[in-house]
């Protein structure tokens, strides 16, 4: 019995680890599209607002608040190293005058009235 076990795990050993191949069509393929189709067909949009609530609550309660600020830091990161920190600067010019705008609104319909 202990020749048959190591005779398997030497041929093991020998032979290349194939990919489990995915059940189901390719993701992003015609037929995975046609898929997703039929899904909301039977089910409705409310099927994936209360199983994506679901999951988003799952990680909440398995990974904390810790892990939002993390991967919310991690983003910003990559922000920062793709588009730079001009890019934060537009935004904030942005959105400055967009503040600015809204306050001149409100100013302007007070006056009016």
């Amino acid at each position: 019995m202990a020749r048959r076990k190591q005779a398997v795990e030497v041929a093991a050993e020998t032979e290349p680890e194939q990919p489990k191949r995915r059940r189901g069509p390719r993701a992003g393929s015609e037929n995975a599209r046609r898929g997703g189709m039929a899904v909301r067909e039977k089910y409705g949009p409310e099927f994936f607002a209360r199983i994506g609530s679901k999951g988003g609550r799952t990680v909440r309660e398995k990974r904390g608040p810790d892990f939002y600020a993390n991967i919310g830091r991690l983003g910003g990161q990559t922000t920062r190293d793709t588009l730079g920190v001009e890019h934060y600067e537009r935004i904030g010019r942005m959105g400055g005058l967009r503040a600015r705008r809204r306050e001149r609104d409100a100013q302007e319909a007070g006056k009016t009235e």
